[in-house]
């Protein structure tokens, strides 16, 4: 079986995986990282949405192969250290979580918007298209727009 080498939240790792075998199969069943969640396995609903090389992807379409020496990000990896980033401060600040299942994806599609924003349009915000079966996109919309302009 062939392995693949990658950097995880920071830290090289190896693993042996077939080449097609979806990264977030490989994230959760072989690593044992939880965060990002398996929601519908075909990219949809984006509850699995992590990044790989600082862009937002969703492992769940994503074969292991294409991440070879490449750089992934799960929600586990996006604090630095004991300081939470600005997206999910805001997370807490505002309250958002309801029942917490696409929250991971969530705030890592947030991040990723960031990245490429610094001042997100209520459009640009609802190009996210993550599922929430919570309906907390009303939430979700107020802490985007307070980590872009913290206090």
């Amino acid at each position: 079986m062939p392995s693949y080498s990658f950097v995880l939240n920071g830290k090289s790792v190896t693993v042996e995986a077939p080449a097609d075998m979806p990264l977030l199969w490989v994230l959760r069943d072989l690593l044992h990282v939880t965060g990002p969640k398996y929601g519908c396995g075909v990219g949809v609903c984006r509850a699995c949405t992590s990044h790989l090389d600082g862009a937002e992807i969703q492992p769940c379409v994503v074969p292991v192969a294409d991440c070879a020496d490449r750089a992934v990000t799960t929600i586990e990896g996006l604090a630095d250290g004991d300081t939470l980033h600005p997206v999910q401060q805001a997370w807490l600040d505002c309250d958002v979580s309801q029942c917490g299942f696409c929250q991971p994806g969530q705030i890592m599609a947030a991040a990723a918007l960031l990245d490429r924003t610094s001042s997100p349009t209520d459009d640009d915000i609802d190009r996210i298209e993550n599922v929430c079966r919570c309906g907390t996109y009303s939430r979700i919309r107020e802490a985007i727009k307070k980590a872009a302009a913290p206090d």
